[in-house]
């Protein structure tokens, strides 16, 4: 299948976008019942890029990222991931982009609740076919880079809020993905373990060069990106770029 061509850690020029979105529109029901959440949205991404979505609610900002994410299709426009049009795949193939290139990271967590943190990990191997015993090693791996060497054995219920953030940053990123989509990862934290979390993805998109997109309503945890887009009424606003030496 012509997805699993793609190289995660590919020699496209820096320059090139690795995420383009032309002309995206999506439309959700029939009728007087109608609703157009995106109206011909024109966006693209680097590789490398750490991108806020940011927008009020019915603005677009989330059915952006679950066209990003391969969750959700588009009623019209191009979609192009590594020059491939995500908008002409099968169901199948976006699930294997989704498998192999992609991360995700959600505000509730979405952790097995009576199942270790390393199991929890496991999981996008295990999805995978991963060897057993490499499985297990790669999984902790990616919990001491999160910071939880020694934490393999807890469920979730023995971890706190920032804790299963960090569990499902490490479940994310356990698969070395080339993206990853986080959505509102902060919303169930407070204050403290929010800039811990932040600080983390900034780490993984410094050092490890993964993309971040990450839809969020927080001013306060957008600053950590080195880029902002805002939508409003399903279109593309403001886009906004600071320097490197500005992020945390």
């Amino acid at each position: 299948m012509k997805v699993l061509q793609l190289n995660a850690r590919s020699n496209k020029s820096e320059t090139a976008p690795l995420i383009e979105l032309r002309g995206i529109t999506k439309t959700y029901g029939q009728g007087q019942a109608t609703f157009q959440a995106l109206r011909g949205v024109d966006m693209s991404v680097r590789q490398g890029d750490f991108l806020a979505i940011m927008g009020p609610s019915g603005s677009g900002k989330s059915t952006v990222m679950n066209i990003l994410g391969c969750l959700d299709t588009v009623s019209s426009g191009e979609y192009l991931f590594h020059d491939i049009h995500v908008e002409c795949l099968s169901h199948n193939e976006r699930a294997l982009l989704r498998r192999h290139f992609l991360g995700f990271v959600f505000q509730g967590f979405n952790l097995l609740a009576r199942t270790s943190a390393q199991e929890n990990v496991e999981l996008p191997l295990l999805y995978r076919g991963t060897p057993t015993a490499k499985r297990h090693k790669e999984a902790r791996e990616a919990l001491a880079l999160v910071g939880l060497s020694g934490w393999e054995t807890h469920t979730p219920t023995e971890l706190s809020g920032g804790q299963q953030q960090r569990v499902a940053i490490a479940r994310a990123i356990v698969t070395r993905p080339l993206v990853l989509l986080a959505d509102e990862p902060t919303g169930n934290l407070d204050s403290k373990r929010s800039h811990e979390i932040m600080r983390l993805l900034v780490r993984l998109n410094q050092e490890w060069g993964i993309t971040v997109l990450m839809v969020t309503h927080e001013p306060d945890m957008a600053v950590y990106a080195r880029r902002t887009v805002h939508f409003v009424d399903g279109l593309l606003g403001k886009d906004s770029e600071r320097e490197p030496s500005a992020c945390f």
